[in-house]
């Protein structure tokens, strides 16, 4: 994975060199070591212990291909953060567990069809939210949590990639 302190110019890679126990891990930057412990995972952002040092990271934005975070007061964008992602939603209590999830992103890349839902509306979990098309077949993206429909981050005729953020509900 890669990230990017905006403030900085800087880009450094970092991969995970092993894992502790689920939400605890060794991580390599540049070529240190640290130490990783994700305390808590939600739809706010990310608590997490650096090295024995305490951090908060709130999601800024989050697509296919990068995350904004704004850690500390620093912008930082991850790229590349499918095991991130993975670690994320397994410290929240994974997919089942997406009551905490604002984000309702997209399992397929494709065409918008149809939006159903609308701004300010109330889903129950299930509900289908919007149409996508993808290869001939039309797929329905429906909401993963009961809810109200705060921000629609796609429109009619755009296209869209797997894990774009479709919308954001709370």
């Amino acid at each position: 994975m890669e990230f990017k302190i905006e403030d900085l110019a800087l880009t450094l890679n970092a991969e995970i060199v092993k894992r502790i126990s689920g939400d605890e891990m060794v991580i390599k930057i540049g070529d240190k070591e640290h130490k990783l412990q994700i305390i808590c995972c939600n739809s706010n952002g990310v608590e997490f212990m650096l090295d024995n040092s305490y951090h908060h990271a709130k999601y800024m934005h989050v697509n296919s291909a990068d995350m904004k975070l704004m850690v500390d007061g620093n912008i930082v964008t991850v790229s590349k953060f499918a095991e991130l992602r993975a670690i994320a939603q397994k410290s929240s209590g994974g997919p089942s567990s997406s009551a905490g999830q604002r984000f309702l992103t997209s399992s397929i890349p494709g065409r918008v069809v149809s939006v159903i839902a609308k701004l300010n509306s109330e889903v129950k979990k299930g509900d289908v939210v919007v149409v996508l098309e993808s290869m001939k077949m039309q797929v329905a993206i429906k909401a993963h949590k009961d809810g109200v429909v705060k921000e629609l981050k796609i429109k009619e005729g755009s296209g869209i990639s797997r894990n774009d953020v479709v919308a954001v509900i709370e």
